[in-house]
């Protein structure tokens, strides 16, 4: 009996790969890419091991380790070690993304689109169409590790050798995997994709969050957090095999539930309650911009209290920063560029652009909405009755500004409101609203490139994600890299004032509003002009 439950997996995994044969292996390229580009880049940048060293002194302190997370071989900063120690915990967080990504979509989307009931009318087994996206990720998770690791071994760098690759690969398909299987059991407890979308990133964001604060302030708090596990892999110095050995264990566990609950639920519910709506709508449902709200206010909370909780993970660091930097006369050396404001000062505009791009993450994902509801024909439905176009889009528009403002406020009091806690010296709480309310020209402007897409190419507003991640490296990792000025230009966050060691820039935020209100006129007349559902 229990041999039916799968029947018909291997075709659906065909299927799946069917669906996904453009998708997969761009993400699977990239990652390989980017690990040997930034090895590469670290051999270049970083080329005698007195310049390694000062880098690892860097790494010393407790706002790097909220963010990197916690040093290991430090005392012989290799290129390897470097590699693993900067970049590992940031590639594991997208490859995690990237798993709950392909979940949902062929989990509770597809469920919501009625292909499941499609295939489900066909002998196939109850639980095939789940098996087979998580075999499918297993095996893309694997084909990802062994990928990294043979490419970075192919550069022949000393401190870069093959058993260090195979457990760095390792530890970043072992946190695919695992994210995998939270995405897997999500998509059981929720009503629909929105929700587990939402439920799944809320957990990744905590399990980075509950890392960050663990690494700086208790230890024992960090082992909460998957993303810690394979942090202790230690690639390229200890080579341990146990905490992906382990990371691998928990993901198992996490997609046997998920199959357990998907026997036993029945299609288009979830475990978590939901209830009825009201038999008439509210007032505040009767516009588009109350619609956009109601769609999307499980979202924005669930963003709102991420961004808040990093916000104050980062300000709780801020004490231990000032203190950490008066010990070491070389970090002084290093770090200290800006006269007349103390460490603590031009550390903040670092932490907020950081929690900016973050930010533009919900603010991006409100504006294409739109697109969304568009491609599962719900707006004809709208449009139908006496809403227009320019009205419909002003809804999402107006979600997506608020959620920006949102965002930008709740970062600048979790990082002001924690940091000032942790600090002797009080810095105004003003200070720290204005340097994240800087950044919302920026995100005006990223909002006007995703409105545009949607007016004149629909089916390449994907691109706008590429443009938010090369900003990301731009911004991150551009004093890392020692990029060039103007790449950072290439950006919006470029022109952002760099609050409080910099005055407000007017003009830059003038021209930034100006080009994110002609992006979105154009936008919005493209969106008038063509035809909805192409």
């Amino acid at each position: 009996m229990s041999r039916h439950f799968f029947d018909g997996t291997g075709t659906l995994m065909r299927f799946v790969l069917r669906r996904d044969r453009l998708r997969l292996p761009i993400w699977l390229l990239s990652f390989a890419s980017i690990s040997v580009i930034i090895a590469l880049a670290f051999v270049g940048l970083y080329q005698s091991a007195e310049e390694r060293q000062a880098m690892a002194e860097t790494m010393r302190n407790p706002a790097m380790t909220a963010m990197v997370g916690p040093g290991y071989g430090l005392d012989n900063y290799t290129v390897g070690a470097m590699t693993a120690h900067e970049m590992l915990l940031m590639t594991a967080v997208v490859v995690g993304l990237m798993s709950i990504l392909l979940v949902t979509r062929h989990t509770r989307t597809d469920e919501e689109d009625g292909r499941i009931e499609m295939i489900r009318s066909l002998p196939v087994g109850r639980l095939s169409n789940l098996l087979s996206i998580l075999l499918v990720l297993i095996g893309a998770n694997i084909v990802l590790a062994l990928l990294t690791a043979f490419s970075l071994t192919a550069l022949g760098i000393e401190s870069i050798d093959l058993e260090g690759s195979l457990v760095y690969g390792s530890a970043l398909g072992a946190s695919g995997m695992i994210f995998a299987g939270v995405a897997a059991v999500c998509a059981q407890l929720s009503p629909n994709a929105r929700s587990t979308l939402g439920l799944s990133i809320t957990v990744l964001l905590f399990a980075y969050m509950i890392r960050a604060i663990g690494d700086v302030m208790n230890d024992a708090l960090s082992w909460i957090s998957p993303l810690n596990w394979i942090l202790r892999s230690e690639a390229y110095v200890n080579n341990y095999w146990w905490p992906i050995l382990m990371t691998l264990a928990a993901a198992f566990l996490l997609m046997g539930l998920a199959l357990y609950l998907n026997a036993i639920r029945d299609l288009g519910s979830g475990f978590l309650p939901s209830w009825p709506g009201k038999g008439k709508a509210s007032k505040s449902l009767l516009s588009p911009f109350g619609l956009a709200l109601r769609l999307q206010r499980t979202g924005l909370i669930a963003w709102g209290a991420g961004i808040l909780l990093i916000g104050a993970s980062y300000g709780s660091v801020l004490g231990d920063l000032e203190s950490f930097f008066e010990d070491i006369d070389l970090m002084q050396q290093l770090i200290v560029q800006a006269s007349g404001f103390s460490l603590t000062e031009q550390f903040i505009p670092v932490l907020m652009a950081v929690m900016a791009i973050l930010g533009t993450i919900p603010v991006l994902l409100a504006v294409l909405k739109l697109k969304t509801e568009e491609k599962n024909d719900r707006l004809e439905h709208i449009l139908s009755r006496a809403v227009s176009r320019n009205q419909l889009m002003g809804g999402y528009l107006a979600m997506a500004i608020l959620t920006g403002f949102a965002m930008l406020s709740l970062a600048a009091l979790g990082l002001g409101l924690v940091g000032n806690a942790m600090t002797e010296e009080k810095l105004p709480l003003g200070m720290f609203y204005g340097a994240g309310l800087a950044y919302l020209p920026a995100m005006l402007f990223i909002i006007g490139v995703a409105v545009l897409l949607i007016g004149w190419a629909p089916n390449l507003t994907s691109t706008v994600w590429l443009y938010l991640v090369f900003s990301f490296v731009v911004i991150y990792l551009g004093g890392l890299f020692q990029f060039p000025d103007w790449m950072g230009k290439l950006t919006p966050y470029g022109y952002v004032s760099e609050i409080p060691i910099e005055e407000m820039n007017y003009l830059n935020a003038a021209m930034l509003t100006l080009a994110a209100v002609i992006l979105t006129a154009i936008g919005m007349l493209g969106f008038n002009r063509r035809d909805i559902g192409r």
